[in-house]
């Protein structure tokens, strides 16, 4: 029987290549998770300069090293936190308001649920730091326009759904609501205003967002009526 090739193809199994790349990408997936997971209650609480790396690690019950070597500094994974972060607030704004019936309960819900997380303060001060990180800016940048793209996607179902008449594209609302959002959140927190004040600021410059089916439909025949009988005043 001839002798097998030295370098004769084995059978696919734990040492395969291709097997081994899959589980160095799974277990680096699964690490970068468990240092986000580790890191973004410490930032949160103590900010960028009160969190070390030592701390973070010994968190994830991770190695120092292993910080830079997936975020490479302390300042990227402070930001892929806070990008996190915000994704996962918005996700359970849009289920927080999947029960509304009304144009006015939808907005409720989507800003008592923002107002309730600091998770838009901690997005607010990866974008400063972008300001000095040019190199931190485009992670920035792909979280706001799926924030933005998400939040038209879900708006637009909701008005489908219930035959409302937006006041507004959805893409347009839902920018229009996160720039609200940010700007009535960070100053409220330089005020010291509770949740429900800053909810209700955010309700206030909000106004009505869409009219319900049957509001659009009253509207209409007033419309109609005014332009074709007098008012009671004029007769």
């Amino acid at each position: 029987m001839a002798d097998k090739p030295a370098h004769a193809p084995s059978e696919p199994g734990a040492g395969d290549p291709k097997h081994a790349a899959r589980a160095t990408r799974s277990a680096g997936r699964k690490m970068r998770s468990l240092l986000l997971d580790a890191a973004s209650p410490l930032f949160r609480e103590r900010g960028l300069s009160g969190a070390s790396i030592t701390d973070i690690a010994a968190a994830a019950n991770a190695f120092p090293s292993q910080i830079t070597y997936y975020f490479r500094t302390k300042e990227a994974l402070f930001v892929e936190c806070a990008c996190r972060e915000l994704l996962y607030l918005a996700r359970t704004t849009e289920q927080a308001a999947l029960k509304a019936r009304t144009p006015g309960d939808y907005t409720h819900a989507l800003a008592e649920t923002v107002t309730a997380s600091d998770s838009v303060a901690f997005f607010a001060e990866a974008l400063t730091l972008t300001r000095r990180r040019q190199d931190l800016a485009p992670l920035v940048e792909r979280t706001i326009e799926r924030l933005h793209s998400e939040g038209a996607r879900a708006y637009a179902g909701q008005v489908a759904r219930h035959g409302w008449r937006s006041l507004r594209a959805p893409d347009e609302s839902s920018r229009r609501f996160w720039a609200v959002a940010i700007g009535v959140i960070l100053e409220g927190y330089a005020m010291g205003r509770s949740p429900d004040q800053l909810c209700g600021e955010m309700l206030r410059v909000l106004g009505e967002q869409a009219k319900s089916g049957g509001e659009a439909a009253r509207l209409r025949l007033v419309d109609d009526r005014n332009a074709s009988t007098p008012s009671d005043e004029e007769n």
